[in-house]
């Protein structure tokens, strides 16, 4: 799933290719595409697109107008939202399109058949409301002394932390793999008990890792491939670390892995293997 370096960059890219554009009709191509129902989709129509931004991993299309207004898109894992110059009846994987008064237009599809992207449309402050109101603050605007409250406030493990998006929104499985690497914290670290020393290096490297991630997006095009982003640990599982040159080991879960190098981050040990602890007790 794209996270909050990708989001920004591709938001900044959609910025520049449709602020301004005049708003003549949105569609929902799914069933599933449109999660809200008040306001209308109509009453977009004849609004400018003042801006396209992003709050965590979400893409904010905010409108002019008297009301406020914004159109928010969750990716998901297989969505994509770009220019559709075509305007195709069925385009593949078509979720919802968006039409604009100069003849452009701006197409969400999905690969796969979960069909999980999809569109709200909200008055007022988006933050209020379903899906952002129950978001973190954004991964790159928390200082180490709100980062060290949000820590303390909590007890559980690091890499679950840092992928909660309750906590702060934005980071997923390839940056907390990436900014533990870089702290030399181990994944399985109790926030609670950090100490100082640890949340300043784990908020130094939350910093470093967007700000690297965001500058590579910025490079691209259009949204890239989750192994094409810079990585040290993350799709390097059975490789030498780049810092100590020890093998780069992880932890296999239902739906993720865990990618960690055991000498810069748990002192030499092992962690356990969900699919193959329950053997080991």
């Amino acid at each position: 799933m794209p996270e909050l370096p990708e989001v920004r960059a591709h938001a900044e890219r959609l910025d520049a290719s449709f602020s301004g554009a005049v708003i003549t009709g949105f569609r929902a191509l799914h069933i599933a595409a449109l999660k809200s129902f008040d306001p209308s989709p109509d009453v977009a129509n004849g609004l400018a697109v003042t801006s396209v931004g992003h709050r965590g991993k979400l893409i904010l299309i905010r409108l002019s107008g008297p009301d406020p207004l914004t159109f928010v898109v969750h990716l998901m894992q297989g969505g994509r939202l770009r220019p559709d110059p075509k305007k195709s009846k069925r385009p593949r994987g078509g979720m919802a399109r968006w039409e604009f008064e100069d003849g452009g237009a701006l197409l969400l599809t999905e690969a796969g058949t979960e069909h999980r992207a999809g569109v709200w449309l909200v008055a007022g402050d988006p933050d209020s409301v379903e899906p952002l109101d129950h978001l973190g603050p954004d991964a790159h605007t928390v200082g180490r002394t709100q980062l060290a409250a949000i820590l303390a406030g909590e007890s559980e493990r690091l890499h679950g932390f840092l992928r909660n998006q309750r906590r702060m929104a934005g980071l997923g499985r390839l940056l907390a793999n990436e900014i533990l690497h870089s702290a030399r914290l181990s994944p399985f670290a109790n926030t609670a008990r950090l100490d100082d020393d640890e949340i300043d290096r784990l908020h130094a490297a939350i910093g470093s890792k967007v700000t690297t991630s965001l500058d590579h997006e910025r490079t691209l095009d259009d949204l890239g491939r989750s192994r094409d982003r810079p990585s040290d640990v993350h799709h390097r599982i059975g490789e030498d670390c780049p810092v100590c040159g020890d093998t780069i080991l992880s932890i296999e879960y239902r739906r993720y892995t865990i990618a960690y190098c055991p000498t810069c981050q748990t002192d030499g040990r092992k962690l356990a293997d969900n699919t193959t602890s329950k053997f080991l007790k």
